[in-house]
């Protein structure tokens, strides 16, 4: 979808940030539950109820529940029915608010008829597997980034090739596509104003590892057992003894997380290769490590720089121990991306896209007004409609997922082994 279908479009789905939060906050607790109709291969009328389950019922999941929930009584015909979480009392919290049926095995979810749509957002490493599942029982998706953990590539492309075979609808959490200044910058370089692409920078800069030693610990004293299941969260991971930390703050961990490789540079390259419209890299090289922030497994500081067979380099830089993001941020720690072609350079300044013409060139610098910021709200909206519609193309589908995710697996990997990483093209697979 590009910016021009967006315009098209005269549902209204944005609102303020502060707007969402406080009138969502206020009605989380008062949400009916009706029964959904069965799906529609050819597509939902505008009046018919779509169902959504969520599996997971963590931190990030309650943004989205709230996203839904205002959704539901604001403009769509939608419905939480369903809830699902390892952690029984976390289950039974969202349980209860939202007065939505609860589940702590999500395949019981999967097979509720009343869901229509499930929300993915449980730790990265369980992400493809309930994803593929969820497909497979004609669920349509919405999947937290990153698509899959860093060690699992082969999942990614099984997972490619499923959701390509059922003809869901699939939409990544890389809620910055609804940013309209990534679509239109996508049209200018489609009509030829930078010339051939050669050379993109982006990244993610921010001070502070809250998103992982912050992340709360619901129980100190909680142990496996009815309440918690600690082998459903263990997946296909490393087999490990129970551990508290482990279980609230995964994202410490390498078995369950990648830090800002997989965490935040979705978030900077989704857009990016979008834009760029190139598929499989051909080389990646990675730098990094624990620069700032020892009491994690994972990196803190992550740099890549990533070759394409277009003859495109795309550089993607990151720190927790800065957030001066260098060009300019777009987001919170989101660097501005810099995309270079022979002709010109293409960036943002405050609310313009800003053309500038490389040396020797013919044109003339040009600044181009951006329609519309990012909003998560109206992402949920654009995905709604696409279950509606049967519309595949989301503002981030599963094949540009497989694209950003694929040179991130190869950066990680490359990484931990001190390794260049190239992709076979024909195989299939990543050669370290």
């Amino acid at each position: 979808m590009h910016n021009k279908q967006q315009s098209q479009d005269k549902t209204d789905y944005s609102l303020t940030r502060r707007q969402f939060i406080s009138r969502a906050g206020a009605a989380a607790a008062t949400v009916t539950v009706a029964g959904t109709s069965a799906k529609r291969a050819l597509g939902r009328s505008a009046n018919e109820h779509i169902g959504v389950g969520f599996i997971g019922c963590g931190g990030r999941s309650q943004a989205h529940l709230q996203a839904v929930h205002y959704l539901k009584n604001k403009y769509a015909n939608v419905e939480i029915v369903a809830a699902c979480d390892a952690y029984r009392p976390r289950m039974k919290k969202t349980m209860d608010g939202y007065k939505a049926k609860g589940y702590t095995d999500y395949r019981e979810l999967l097979a509720d008829s009343n869901v229509d749509v499930v929300c993915i957002a449980t730790p990265d490493h369980q992400h493809g597997y309930q994803a593929i599942d969820a497909v497979r029982a004609g669920k349509d998706v919405y999947c937290e980034k990153p698509v899959t953990h860093w060690r699992q590539f082969e999942l990614t492309k099984r997972l490619a090739a499923e959701v390509k075979k059922s003809g869901q609808v699939f939409q990544l959490g890389s809620q910055g596509m609804y940013d309209s200044a990534w679509w239109q910058m996508k049209k200018l370089i489609a009509d030829g104003l930078i010339g051939q692409p050669i050379h993109a920078e982006c990244g993610y800069f921010r001070v502070g590892d809250w998103g992982e030693r912050g992340m709360p610990i619901d129980n100190p004293d909680a142990k496996p057992g009815s309440e918690l299941d600690w082998n459903a969260f263990l997946g296909d991971s490393p087999k490990r003894p129970f551990d508290v930390s482990r279980y609230f703050r995964w994202r410490m961990y390498e078995d369950y997380a990648g830090g800002p490789s997989t965490d935040l540079f979705p978030h900077s390259l989704t857009p990016v290769l979008s834009m760029l419209g190139v598929g499989m890299p051909s080389t990646v090289v990675a730098t990094g490590g624990k620069f700032r922030y020892q009491e994690r497994e994972i990196p803190d500081t992550f740099n890549m720089l990533i070759d394409y067979p277009e003859n495109i380099t795309v550089a993607v830089l990151g720190t927790q121990g800065n957030n001066h993001p260098g060009t300019g941020s777009r987001g919170s720690g989101q660097r501005i991306p810099v995309i270079r072609g022979w002709e010109g350079t293409l960036t943002i300044e405050g609310e313009k896209i800003v053309f500038m013409p490389a040396e020797g060139s013919n044109k003339k610098p040009q600044r181009f007004a951006i329609e519309h910021g990012e909003d998560f709200v109206g992402y949920w909206g654009k995905f709604l409609d696409c279950c509606r519609s049967r519309q595949k193309r989301t503002l981030s589908p599963m094949d540009l997922a497989y694209y950003v995710q694929t040179p991130l697996h190869m950066g990680m990997l490359g990484l931990r082994q001190g390794k260049v990483a190239r992709f076979d093209p024909v195989k299939k697979r990543i050669i370290l």
